[in-house]
């Protein structure tokens, strides 16, 4: 009986057996499967797999490449054996220090750097190896159908209250109770504090003034006897489509064709009230700069600037749209070759030659204040306060007003009108008590196509109370000051969560705190509507000094999130917006909503502690090297009457406290752009540049890698 066959014996008789031929089954390779339990990856774990470090250290290598043929070329011509170490050109790459390099090393490495710091009323640019830098206006008249007086029917600024039958009211009232109110009492204030000083003080000072002003006539000159007279701008038969700069600034208000005088950055930030389309802002900012550069510098060949590079100073505090549009402006629009970024503060610290201080800048607009350490500006230092010189000069022309100053058609809006207050202004005002008396003064309207007329005034305590409003802010113009905002440039927003991301510091969410607490409103119960918070000045914040005391272990993180109080959890800016959680919650969550102002001596005590973090001696430090910078800091007596308010404000470290005088002599205005000029040249900020290779392949993505601080 034959048994039965299997399968395999079927298929072997039938020839279909599979037989091992030795050939895979494709020709893919086969990847083993990964042990989970122990693997190791080499991603992004050295410098050379990171673009940036990677450019850094090819154009180190090529650069010592040429340096060697270049020293035996050197060789073979000249025969010698050897070649001296001052022969061979010095290797900028390398960790050397400035002073290991020739005068003559610096400056030609210095003529190929502009040095760009702009402002909101003046853009201070130049070559790294100048002495000084050339200043512009930051503001460009385009054509228009009306000049900026003519706008809102033609109100004029400082804005008059009217009667009911159209007319202006009287000196006395053409403010409003409020402005009357607190001029009244800053002016009781200073009696007081001059009897207490034993100044001697008139009780009639005030109607002498008056008086005075009520019954002058001004004087007409003609213009061939005024050796001062004005070059205004001339308009050709084919006018141009804008003037920049000083040729803006003095076109005649009522001009044929009309000009418009636009100033794209307000407040240290981009001047969303004026323009309805960011395209025209960024444009605008644009061709200030690069006029600048063709007229003040001479290159004005585009061309040529590729073979420059640019070092561009940024706020302390700034918005990242406005970092990444410089980036694409400077790299794209204008083609540097490099560009390299610096905060102001830290600027500021390398003009002056300090290590560690406390920087107050003072600008036409904005104040800002932080601490520097080690080259490093303290994030949780960080304070913008939205006022500044400007103020200063609105403030005093409103209060000249009300004592019945004899010109009292001025407008700030129109150009020579403008140009008149700031000269005022810097002529006069000043922080010496001993020159509170009644004086005579004068000055000299020059408006084109007009004779020029000479005015002498009267004032009294005006021009110390006007800078005083730095130490009680209430006095100044703050309601238009947020108007605008947002309108046409929104917040930027992280990519995976959606939140915003700008940063803000712990100090400065204090201080937006404190004006919340002042606004009456509750911001506990989570029922605040912060859209509708009035931009309240701080005068007196309440319990902001004792708060600052208290412990807090919380570090701060890389996303600049302000650090919260002890045993409360704040969460970083724009989270769920939840106003139960901490008082700096409300504060990050709306940084727009609020104006940010604060008597200048707890401004700067509010960023020193936040800095500090209580430790003494960095406390002391800091208070001992407070450095007044800017436009606004050239009132005389500044600096001493802030020491003896910092003083009042913190008797217990009386002592150590010390603000600087002017810095190696410097115009305060200048030492931030000469600090920028010095960073463009030291060597350590050769990791720092960003060329175009960078920015063609990773845009803004390359500022995590090129910036010296948390981007």
């Amino acid at each position: 009986m034959v048994g039965k066959k299997s399968g395999k014996a079927l298929l072997r008789e039938e020839g279909l057996e599979r037989t091992d031929n030795s050939l895979g089954l494709t020709s893919w390779p086969e990847v083993n499967p990964i042990n989970q339990k122990n693997y190791y990856t080499e991603f992004l774990k050295r410098d050379d797999q990171i673009l940036p470090y990677r450019l850094q250290q090819e154009e180190r290598r090529n650069r010592m490449t040429t340096q060697a043929k270049n020293r035996d070329r050197e060789l073979a011509q000249t025969g010698l054996d050897d070649v001296t170490a001052a022969d061979a050109e010095v290797d900028l790459g390398d960790d050397v220090g400035l002073d290991d390099t020739t005068t003559s090393d610096q400056e030609q490495l210095g003529s190929k750097i502009i040095v760009i710091h702009p402002g909101s009323q003046n853009l201070r640019i130049g070559l790294a190896n100048d002495s000084l830098p050339k200043t512009v206006p930051m503001c460009i008249a385009r054509l228009w159908a009306k000049c900026e007086s003519e706008d809102g029917d033609g109100e004029p600024r400082p804005k008059r209250l009217k009667t009911n039958d159209g007319s202006v009211a009287a000196p006395e009232k053409t403010f409003g109770p409020s402005f009357a109110s607190e001029y009244t009492t800053m002016s009781a204030e200073l009696k007081t504090y001059m009897r207490a000083n034993k100044q001697r003080v008139l009780p009639n000072s005030k109607e002498l003034v008056v008086n005075y002003n009520k019954r002058f006539e001004p004087e007409t000159i003609s213009e061939h006897n005024d050796p001062l007279r004005i070059d205004w701008t001339e308009i050709p038969a084919k006018p141009p489509p804008y003037f920049t700069g000083k040729e803006a600034l003095r076109i005649p208000d009522y001009s044929n064709p009309r000009y418009k005088l636009h100033w794209p950055l307000q407040h240290g930030q981009y001047n969303e009230k004026d323009y309805d389309q960011k395209l025209h802002l960024f444009n605008d900012v644009t061709v200030i700069i690069e006029e600048a550069i063709k007229n003040q510098l001479g290159l004005r060949r585009k061309k040529e600037w590729g073979q420059y590079s640019c070092v561009f100073v940024v706020p302390d505090l700034y918005e990242r749209e406005y970092i990444t549009q410089t980036f694409e402006m400077v790299l794209r629009d204008m083609g540097f070759g490099r560009l390299a970024f610096i905060q102001e503060s830290l600027a500021a610290s390398y003009g002056a030659g300090y290590t560690i201080t406390c920087v107050v800048d003072i600008g036409a607009q904005k104040t800002s204040i932080c601490c520097v350490d080690d080259g490093m500006c303290v994030e949780d230092s960080r304070i913008n306060l939205k006022y500044g010189g400007f103020d200063i000069t609105e403030t005093f022309l409103k209060m000249m007003l009300f004592d019945h100053f004899p010109y009292q058609e001025i407008n700030l809006k129109r150009r020579y009108d403008f140009l008149l207050a700031e000269e005022i202004k810097s002529q006069y005002c000043n922080l010496k008590i001993e020159d509170v008396t009644v004086q005579p003064a004068e000055f000299h309207l020059r408006a084109p196509q007009q004779e020029t007329r000479k005015y002498t005034f009267k004032f009294y305590d005006e021009k110390f109370l006007a800078p005083r409003g730095f130490f009680a802010p209430d006095i100044f113009e703050n309601a238009p000051k947020m108007e605008g905002r947002r309108k046409i440039i929104q917040p930027s927003t992280n990519i995976y969560s959606g939140v915003p991301d700008d940063p803000i510091s712990s100090a400065q969410s204090a201080i937006i705190h404190a004006c919340l607490q002042l606004s009456g409103r509750d911001i506990t119960n989570g029922d605040a509507s912060i859209g509708d918070l009035p931009s309240t000045p701080l005068r007196q914040p309440p319990g902001l000094l004792q708060r600052l005391n208290e412990p807090n272990d919380r570090s701060s993180p890389a996303a600049n999130s302000p650090a919260g109080d002890e045993e409360e959890s704040t969460p970083a800016p724009g989270g769920d917006g939840n106003l139960k959680n901490g008082p700096n919650n409300s504060s990050a969550a709306f940084p727009d909503e609020v104006l940010p102002i604060a008597p200048l001596e707890h401004a700067i005590l509010t960023s020193i502690m936040y800095g500090a973090r209580n430790d003494e001696r960095k406390m002391r430090d800091y208070l001992g090297g407070i450095m007044i910078i800017g436009g606004g800091s050239q009132i005389p007596m500044l600096d001493l009457f802030l020491e003896e308010n910092l003083k009042k404000a913190r008797p217990a470290h009386s002592k150590d406290v010390q603000v600087g005088a002017k810095p190696r002599d410097l115009d305060p205005q200048v030492v931030a752009w000469k600090g920028a000029s010095v960073f463009g040249r030291i060597p350590s900020t050769d990791d720092l540049w960003i060329g175009r290779i960078e920015y063609d392949r990773l845009g803004a993505r390359v500022l995590n890698n090129k910036v010296n601080w948390i981007w």
